[in-house]
C-alpha cells in the first residue's frame, strides 16, 4: 500500500487534478492500496474539511479499484472519535488509520484506553500506527495485542522495528493485519509473516517493489533478496530530508505533478535532491 502524498497547486491548495492522476499512476505501478491523509500526505497542515474533500474524492478517482485507509487520528482522543465517525460515512473507505497520540505522551495505559475508546465508537475498522519517530513515544507490542483482541480493530502499522513486529505477529490473532511501515524493512517483515507494507518508496520504485514481493510469495527468496538490497539505499534517500520532501522532489522530476509542500516543511535544496535522484538512478 503507498502512503500517498497530497499534491497542491501554486496557491499551496490541494490539486484534485494532480491528485487524480497521481492516483492513476500509482495503481498502474505496483500499488495495491493507498493511505490518504497519513504522515506523508501531510495530515498535520490538512484543516478538517480539506481531509474530508480528499477523502471524498481519492474514492471517487479510485472507483473501487482499490482499498482506501483514511487518516483520522490525532492526540486528542474526543476529537479522534468525531472524525471517524465522520469519515465512516464516506462510503469505499475501508478503514481508519489511527496514529499513536503525539506530544502528549500518554502511558501505555493511556494509549490503550485511547485506542479503546476510538474502536468503541468508530463504524470503521481501525488500523493503528505506531511511528515512534514522529510521536515521541512508544506503544509497546504487549498494548497491541491487547488491542488486537477488539474486533474492530484490525491491525497495525508498526514502525518500532523487526522485533516488536516479531513479538505482534507472534501473539495477536492470526487474521490481524501487521504492515511494516519501514520502506527498508519491507523484504525482512513479510519473511517474518507481516501483512505488507505501507510504503513511502512505492511511489517511485513501485514495480520494483511489486516483483520482489511476487518473487517472495513464489518461493524465489534469493532473487527478491537481491531486489531488496538494491532498492534499500534507494529507499533510504528518500528519507535523508524530512518526508515527504524528497518523494514530491522525485515525483515532480519525473513529470509526475505534485507541487510543493506546506510549511513548516520546504523542499529539499538543489544539493538534496542531485543526491536524491543520483541514489535514485533517475
Amino acid at each position: 500500500m503507498t502512503a500517498m502524498v497530497t499534491p497542491f497547486d501554486d496557491r499551496g491548495d490541494i490539486d484534485y487534478e494532480k491528485t487524480k492522476a497521481l492516483i492513476d499512476y500509482l495503481l498502474a505501478n505496483g500499488t495495491q492500496g493507498l493511505v490518504v491523509g497519513g504522515t506523508t500526505g501531510e495530515s498535520p497542515t490538512l484543516t478538517h474539511d480539506e481531509k474530508l474533500t480528499l477523502y471524498q474524492k481519492t474514492v471517487e478517482f479510485v472507483a473501487g479499484r482499490v482499498p482506501i485507509i483514511a487518516g483520522t487520528g490525532s492526540n486528542n482522543t474526543a476529537e479522534t472519535v468525531a472524525f471517524t465517525k465522520e469519515v465512516s460515512k464516506i462510503k469505499g473507505i475501508a478503514a481508519a488509520l489511527v496514529v499513536v497520540p503525539f506530544y502528549n505522551k500518554p502511558s501505555q495505559a493511556g494509549l490503550y484506553e485511547h485506542f479503546k475508546a476510538v474502536a468503541n465508537a468508530s463504524d470503521l475498522p481501525i488500523m493503528m500506527y505506531n511511528v515512534p519517530g514522529r510521536t515521541g513515544i512508544s506503544m509497546d507490542a504487549k498494548t497491541t495485542i491487547r488491542l488486537a483482541q477488539f474486533d474492530s480493530i484490525i491491525g497495525t502499522k508498526e514502525c518500532a522495528g523487526l522485533d516488536a513486529m516479531s513479538e505482534i505477529i507472534e501473539g495477536a490473532p492470526v487474521d490481524f493485519l501487521v504492515y511494516s511501515g519501514e520502506d527498508n524493512l519491507t523484504f525482512p517483515a513479510k519473511c517474518i509473516g507481516a501483512t505488507g507494507i505501507i510504503s513511502v518508496a512505492s511511489h517511485v520504485l513501485g514495480n520494483e517493489m511489486a516483483e520482489m514481493y511476487r518473487l517472495l510469495e513464489e518461493g524465489i527468496v534469493a532473487d527478491a533478496a537481491r531486489i531488496h538490497r538494491n532498492l534499500v539505499p534507494k529507499m533510504n534517500s528518500l528519507f535523508t530530508v524530512s518526508s515527504p520532501a524528497p518523494v514530491k522532489a522525485s515525483l515532480n522530476h519525473l513529470g509526475i505533478s505534485v507541487g510543493s509542500l506546506r510549511l513548516p516543511l520546504i523542499p529539499c535544496t538543489m544539493e538534496e535532491e542531485q543526491a536524491i535522484f543520483n541514489a535514485l538512478e533517475i
